[in-house]
């Protein structure tokens, strides 16, 4: 009793901030009490100044005076040897569970009891840990819904499971309405569960883990598309700039042969107007003493004056000079406007060729039609020694494979392929794709495959299963096969094989290149995984399948005629 008594006493005198018992105590106007300094640093963060418990409101902020009655108070109070107050982070908050067993201000519980269906703190779960009579009871992680254990009709803990209503029942509902029903105890039922549960996660963190290898394919195509921009609009810019500067120079150019051009033929000009000028001069001297000599007098004086004076030179400039105000230099307008007409149309022609029409996040434009407009998408495809049959050699960096007739000295590996004489590329393809095989020899399989494809058995060649497909290349025909079936395709013989992937639109065609392109077999589908190319080769010795290097077209095409133009 008294203890209890002492109970409340701390708990009268302690601050309801810090829990702890009161430290230079001070009063509000509202009759609550807190330590002088947690109310203030209370305040400090408020713009409002209200009483923490009653939420009663002040203005202006008060000033508080320490209580000295309160503090003497606390100080006997200490005094009577109080044990230490729990700490703080022990108290039950709003989202805790209290301890069932508290008194006054309750304890957080540590475990919950499923046969008492009642919560401890670590004080009163002592009983459960050291008297054997509670040493069969079921200790779980504290919980706020233990009366959901209890069977509302029967008040009696529900331990059995019934499978025919899907619901946990006590034993009285097991031979009352449940009778004749499938049950079983409820631990059976979860561990049966429990299984579901693992597969299920299992299941979860498999679509997580493919997730997220899409998200990565995803991040590395945003990175690719970044990086091929940025490449894109630095070489623009660049390219754009030869451009500007060639047209600035072609400028001047033509600037200075006009201004040289003028400058001659003013020259020219201004010197024939200064003879002409001369000889007016000459001219107006002349008139001037004829008419003097016209006026005399002296008959003699005439006659001996007149043939000197009537004697004339002959003009020094043409009486052609033809007059062509503003025109001098038109032929000179009229080349330039030609020019520019030419490149206005080149790039207007050209310039679908410059603009990017779409990117591989978009839908895919029309598959090319051109081999150009193929090796846009060039892929440099090596082959991963890894996969390679033990027959193969591989050479020229990786993309040759050579059959041997007889094994090789590889090391053992789970991606080699162990059946047939095939091998996969080290590169996965995705997007839109472009690559061309070279073959020699015998029979050679071109085709494309998942990763997981099996590396041993019949079902692992090319074409014979549901996760690859291949043309066939024979000496004298071509046939496509995929899933074992196999389906005969027409069309020129040609020892290169062109291979056009659109990975997004599902699409995979197969060309016979030679000094033109000809589509041999399409394949419409859904890839869901990113794919590899590889070749299966006839095991005649010799026989060679090559992966070419393909070199793509300038970026810009007919305007790289702009560099060619003259004046």
């Amino acid at each position: 009793m008294a203890q209890k008594g002492v109970q409340l006493e701390r708990e009268t005198f302690s601050c309801s901030i810090c829990l702890d018992l009161l430290k230079d105590p001070v009063t509000t106007s509202c009759g609550h009490s807190y330590c002088m300094k947690c109310i203030q640093q209370h305040w400090d963060g408020e713009l409002i100044h209200s009483c923490p418990q009653c939420r009663q409101r002040f203005t202006p902020r008060p000033v508080l005076l320490k209580n000295t009655m309160l503090a003497a108070l606390v100080e006997e109070l200490k005094k009577t040897g109080l044990p230490p107050a729990p700490a703080d982070h022990c108290y039950a908050g709003a989202e805790d569970v209290a301890c069932d067993v508290c008194t006054g201000r309750k304890l957080r519980a540590c475990k919950s009891c499923l046969v008492c269906l009642a919560s401890y703190c670590d004080k009163h779960l002592q009983g459960h840990n050291e008297l054997p009579v509670f040493k069969k009871h079921k200790l779980v992680e504290p919980s706020k819904k233990l009366q959901e254990n209890i069977c509302s009709r029967h008040d009696e803990v529900m331990k059995l499971f019934c499978r025919t209503d899907q619901q946990c029942i006590c034993s009285l509902c097991s031979v009352d309405e449940h009778k004749g029903h499938d049950t079983v105890s409820a631990a059976a039922e979860r561990t049966e569960r429990q299984r579901e549960l693992e597969g299920s996660r299992l299941n979860i963190q498999q679509r997580i883990q493919d997730g997220e290898k899409e998200v990565k394919l995803l991040q590395q195509e945003v990175e690719a598309l970044n990086g091929s921009a940025d490449k894109a609009v630095e070489d623009s810019e660049k390219m754009f700039n030869e451009l500007i500067r060639l047209m600035e120079k072609r400028s001047s150019d033509v600037k200075q042969q006009v201004r040289s051009q003028q400058k001659r033929e003013v020259s020219r000009v201004k010197e024939l107007q200064e003879k002409l000028e001369q000889e007016i001069s000459v001219l107006k001297r002349r008139d001037a003493e004829l008419k003097l000599l016209s006026h005399t007098e002296d008959h003699n004086q005439f006659l001996h004056s007149y043939p000197s004076l009537s004697a004339l030179s002959e003009p020094t400039h043409s009486s052609s000079i033809n007059i062509r105000p503003l025109s001098y230099f038109e032929d000179v307008t009229a080349a330039l406007s030609a020019v520019r007409d030419k490149l206005q149309d080149v790039l207007r022609e050209e310039w679908t060729n410059v603009s990017p029409t779409e990117v591989e996040v978009l839908p895919s434009a029309a598959e090319p039609t051109t081999r150009a407009g193929f090796l846009q998408y060039s892929q440099e495809i090596t082959l991963d020694p890894n996969t390679a049959h033990t027959w193969l050699v591989l050479s020229e960096g990786s993309r040759k494979a050579t059959n041997m007739g007889q094994q090789q000295s590889y090391s053992s590996h789970p991606d080699r392929s162990t059946y047939y004489s095939q091998v996969l590329s080290r590169e996965s393809l995705t997007g839109r794709c472009y690559w061309e095989v070279e073959q020699r020899g015998a029979a050679v399989y071109v085709a494309v495959a998942y990763k997981n494809i099996s590396r041993a058995g019949i079902e692992s060649l090319f074409g014979h299963n549901d996760k690859s497909w291949s043309l066939d290349c024979d000496q004298n025909s071509y046939s496509f096969r995929y899933n074992r079936i196999s389906t005969p395709v027409s069309g020129p013989q040609s020892s290169r094989v062109g291979v056009y992937l659109d990975h997004r639109a599902g699409i995979l065609s197969f060309y016979s290149v030679s000094e033109t392109m000809t589509l041999l077999h399409r394949v419409q589908t859904t890839f869901t995984q990113p794919l590899h190319a590889g070749v299966w080769l006839y095991q005649t010795y010799g026989t060679t399948a090559e992966f070419c290097k393909l070199k793509k077209p300038e970026v810009i095409g007919g305007a790289l005629l702009l560099l060619k133009l003259t004046v």
